[in-house]
C-alpha cells in the first residue's frame, strides 16, 4: 500500500512509517510531498494520507500520529505503547512527559540536518527506532509491565 505525508520528515513523519514498517504494512511505500498538496497527491496515487490536517491518521487532542495508529490497528505490544509515550512527548513538544523525549527531538533534527531527502532520512532514523524499540522491550520487561 502507498502511503502520503508532507515533506521535510521529522519525529512523528520517521515514527510512523517505522511503525507502518514493522507492525502494519512490511510492503509499505512512503509518499513525501509539500504540505498543501497532500490530499490531492494521496487521491491521485491512491495512498493513505498520515501526519497531516483533515488525515484520519492525525493528531487529536493530545495524541500524535503514532498515538492513532497504534489505536487504528489495535496494536498493544507493552514496548510498543512505551515507545508511543518517548514519540507523543518528543512530537507534541511536551518533553517533561518522558525522559528520553528531549534526546529523539534532538535524533530527529540531527538526522535532518545531515540527511535532508525524506527517504534517505528514513532509511538511516530506522535502526534507531529499532534500538530505542528494543530498549522499550527491555524496559517493560524489567518493569514487568
Amino acid at each position: 500500500m502507498k502511503w502520503i505525508t508532507r515533506s521535510h520528515v521529522h519525529v512523528d513523519r520517521v515514527a510512523c512509517p517505522w511503525l507502518i514498517k514493522r507492525f502494519v504494512d512490511s510492503e509499505a511505500e512512503f509518499i513525501f510531498v509539500p504540505k498543501e498538496t497532500v490530499n490531492e497527491a494521496a487521491k491521485r496515487e491512491d495512498a493513505i494520507p498520515f501526519d497531516v490536517t483533515g488525515a484520519e491518521l492525525g493528531h487529536k487532542g493530545d495524541g500524535c500520529t503514532f498515538d492513532a495508529i497504534v489505536e487504528k490497528y489495535k496494536l498493544t505490544d507493552k514496548a510498543l505503547l512505551r515507545l508511543a509515550k518517548i514519540v507523543n512527548a518528543a512530537d507534541t513538544g511536551k518533553m517533561e512527559k518522558d525522559a528520553i523525549a528531549r534526546g529523539l527531538e534532538a535524533i530527529a533534527v540531527g538526522y535532518s540536518l545531515r540527511f535532508p531527502d525524506d527517504h534517505e532520512n528514513l532509511a538511516m532514523q530506522f535502526p534507531v527506532y529499532d534500538a530505542l524499540y528494543a530498549w522499550c522491550r527491555l524496559e517493560t520487561a524489567r518493569e514487568g509491565k
